[in-house]
């Protein structure tokens, strides 16, 4: 064995760690070889250990590593943790005990808190003060025990059984006030009537914390009869009425012991919403909710075994009566003030994070000053239009159906979104429903320029891949079905007229159904619906349908002045607003800008105003509008539009400087129901180009200040000289459908000269026919230019006569 492998033998043997040899621990005499044997093995096991001291060091690491790891979990045993939460708990018991102890009940300050709102005109001039308190407190014996029930069936079924106070609900309400996530509901009767009472409506921290306090102590100490009294005694239910008894006169001209339990089951569904659930202003959502909310509190009340299950069956529900208008609310005051407190109520809403309820209560009778954009001296210009213009040629003995004619108007400043005037109804104290802001009727063919601008803003094409603009060739034949819908649609025009290949500035001047039918499928329905909503129009829930191209959805003239508000400032939105300023001792309101961002472009939208001048100039506004005296030869872009049925008509047109939109409604005098307006002051249909143009031309040629020119980015339309001829759109032409509608036919007879209908412009001219429209037959009934049938799921081809266009 050579001597590496030798030492290769004793570094194994070292690797063993084999014992030391005895004789040289006992110190005898040893041999070279076996000397140099000891050391090879120590060297072995000198490097043996460097390797385990190094490996050491590993598990030093790893152990120092565990045991800050093991510090860590100390600090975070379960019993620690359990520990710290208990002393959270404790602490959070004692400071709520301390409050309990501090904080004593107090005074009622209802009362004290009421005092009048002054409204001013944006002049400061004196618009009306109001702030009369309208309440009367009556015992609870006074008030029918199924009554109260119902009250109790719609806020808080465990009232009578519970301690005053929703724990949890009021956790989350703390939290999402602590959050900003807005107002929470949940309180029980005696939260409400705490906050009511004996605090305010502000959501605050400490407010909360008072209310829960104040509220187990007040059920501790009072009666559940006393504190349902006081709730239903301090509650606002809309119309100024505070408590039930002023809310029974207020609603159904009884006194409280003397409601039904439908009757009381709909004020107790009225204090969740008292604005929005008010039948004579609600909207038909609104209509829909409170109908849920009366349901539910009747169904309510027969799961606790208050109301016998077969009664309630038999139980309809009770429509309110018209509200009595408050001294100081007449004419068109009424109008004005709720309109100012609606939109102050929605910016509370949003500002401070109130439920609807609680900001009525807070914006009615509390000490506000508030200033309005209303400009008086166009007011006054308004009114007098509709009464020159109108109301004067209405004759109630004469024609029955003059009765029935509602006429509603909006003015707005399209650069600052001002609205300067605003004409309601006749009288607030004779109507209490606002015209101006009612979404109930169609807007009809003011529809029309949505489209375009739709088609322009997207760079739309025809089915044949030309480009959408004024000049594009359409094929205008009546009934002529849409291409490229997947619902079948073939819509009349103007007595059943067949324009044949016409561009589309001549479709809009003429507001040829069977054009804009076809453009809409088009540009796609649902684009035309989100420019729609876009530009200001309530299209939430619409059907994307082709019939919504004739305008069969509600809207109001506030709404369409605000759309073409929008048009008129080059496409920036404009959302148009009363308020100017509102002041209260305690605290600012910031109002928002009406003016927002650019919602379509400026070159649609200026291509949509120079298309809308020919209506004026060469359309259905003509007589009304282009040849007025008092035009002095101010430029105007505007659109007509009349109902299917002639239940609506307009005329929403603007200068430059000024937009006003002007509706005409047909309402029943005896039950508010639609109706039609055919006969009314003694023609044959009212038509947009007719009552509605002539108050519109009367008002603006007296309200505008100077003449002025649209300043267009634009090289199309009626106010551009044309410079390119037309793109023909090879849409193929169809053979008239021979389907007939459900509409009535129109009282003129049909033009059967070559030249267009002028399309209802109301002149001097004696009527084709004199005679009222016979009744409604299966024949499509037309507009003053652009009649046809109803869309969007409310007429026509989809469900029913009350169609629009």
């Amino acid at each position: 064995m050579g001597r590496a492998e030798e030492r290769r033998a004793r570094q194994r043997g070292g690797r063993r760690a084999a014992p030391p040899n005895r004789s040289a621990q006992a110190g005898e005499a040893t041999s070279p070889s076996a000397a140099d044997s000891t050391a090879d093995a120590a060297a072995g096991q000198g490097r043996a250990a460097a390797r385990r001291a190094a490996k050491g060091r590993g598990k030093g690491g790893r152990a120092a590593k565990n045991a800050g790891k093991g510090r860590i979990r100390s600090l975070f045993t379960w019993k620690k943790v359990l520990g710290t939460f208990l002393g959270v708990c404790l602490l959070g018991i004692g400071a709520f005990v301390v409050m309990y102890m501090m904080i004593k009940i107090p005074e009622g300050n209802a009362a004290a808190q009421l005092q009048s709102n002054i409204y001013k005109y944006s002049d400061g001039k004196m618009l009306t003060r109001k702030g009369e308190v309208n309440r009367e407190e009556v015992d609870l014996a006074d008030i029918p025990k199924p009554v109260q029930k119902t009250f109790v069936a719609a806020e808080n079924k465990s009232f009578y059984n519970d301690n005053g106070v929703d724990f949890r609900g009021t956790a989350r309400g703390l939290l999402n006030t602590l959050s900003g996530k807005g107002a929470q509901g949940g309180s029980t009767i005696t939260q409400q009537y705490v906050k009511n009472y004996y605090l305010t409506q502000d959501q605050t921290v400490t407010r909360k914390l008072k209310e829960l306090v104040i509220s187990l102590k007040l059920d501790r100490e009072k009666s559940k009869d006393y504190i349902l009294a006081g709730y239903i005694n301090t509650s606002y239910y809309g119309r100024g009425a505070y408590g039930i008894q002023a809310a029974a006169q207020a609603y159904y001209r009884v006194d409280a012991k003397d409601l039904s339990v439908p009757q009381g089951a709909y004020l107790a569904a009225l204090l969740q919403a008292p604005s929005q659930y008010d039948w004579a202003v609600a909207t038909d959502t609104g209509k829909k909710l409170v109908k849920a909310r009366w349901n539910y509190v009747l169904d309510n009340m027969v799961e606790e075994h208050w109301l016998d299950a077969s009664k309630r069956a038999d139980m309809t529900f009770p429509v309110p009566k018209d509200p009595k208008a408050a001294p100081g609310m007449e004419g068109q005051t009424g109008y004005l003030v709720n309109l100012a407190n609606a939109q102050l109520e929605r910016q509370l809403m949003k500002e401070q994070n109130l439920t609807q309820s609680e900001a009525a209560a807070k914006v009615e009778n509390q000490g506000w000053t508030i200033t309005l954009n209303i400009d008086s001296k166009k007011q006054a210009e308004l009114e007098k239009a509709v009464k020159s213009q109108l109301t004067s040629k209405l004759d109630k003995k004469k024609r029955k159906v003059d009765a029935d004619i509602q006429a509603g108007a909006v003015s707005v400043d399209p650069k600052t979104g001002k609205i300067l005037a605003l004409y309601g109804g006749i009288d607030y104290v004779k109507h209490f429903t606002n015209n101006a802001t009612r979404t109930d009727y169609q807007p009809a063919s003011t529809f029309k320029p949505v489209i375009l601008a739709a088609a322009l803003d997207q760079g739309a094409k025809t089915q044949d891949g030309k480009d959408i603009n004024s000049n594009t060739i359409y094929d205008g034949t009546s009934k002529r079905p849409v291409v490229g819908s997947d619902i079948a649609f073939a819509p009349e025009n103007e007595d059943d007229h067949d324009y044949g290949d016409i561009t589309v500035q001549t479709a809009m001047n003429q507001s040829v159904n069977s054009v804009f039918a076809q453009m809409g499928v088009d540009v796609g329905m649902d684009n035309v619906l989100k420019t729609a909503g876009d530009l200001g129009m309530d299209t939430e829930g619409l059907k994307a349908v082709p019939a919504q191209t004739l305008g069969s959805m509600g809207a109001s003239p506030l709404a369409m002045a605000g759309v073409y508000a929008t048009l008129d400032n080059h496409g920036k939105k404009v959302t148009p607003s009363i308020l100017k300023s509102v002041e209260h001792k305690d605290q600012v309101i910031d109002l928002p800008d009406p003016i927002g961002g650019q919602v379509i472009s400026k070159v649609a939208a200026d291509t949509v105003t120079s298309v809308l001048t020919g209506v004026v100039d060469d359309g259905t506004a003509r007589t009304s509008v282009r040849d007025n005296p008092k035009r002095n030869g101010q430029q105007v872009a505007g659109k007509t539009g009349t109902s299917d049925n002639n239940k609506s008509a307009w005329f929403t047109g603007y200068t430059p400087g000024l937009v006003t939109s002007v509706g005409l409604f047909g309402e029943s005098a005896k039950n508010h129901s639609q109706v039609e307006m055919y006969g009314a002051g003694g023609l044959p249909r009212v038509n947009g180009g007719g009552f509605p143009a002539q108050i519109w031309a009367t008002y603006m040629f007296n309200a505008i200040d100077e003449v002025t020119k649209f300043d267009l980015d634009t090289k199309e339309g009626a106010a551009v000289e044309k410079t390119n001829s037309p793109s023909m759109s090879n849409t193929p032409s169809h053979t008239p459908s021979n389907t007939a509608s459900s509409e009535p036919p129109e009282s003129e007879s049909p033009d059967s000269s070559t030249s267009p209908p002028e399309g209802g412009d109301q002149s001097s001219k004696p009527p084709v026919s004199s005679s009222p429209p016979a009744s409604p037959s299966n024949t499509a009934s037309n507009e003053d230019d652009d009649e046809g049938q109803d869309g969007g799921g409310r007429g026509g081809f989809f469900g029913g006569p009350d169609g629009g266009n």
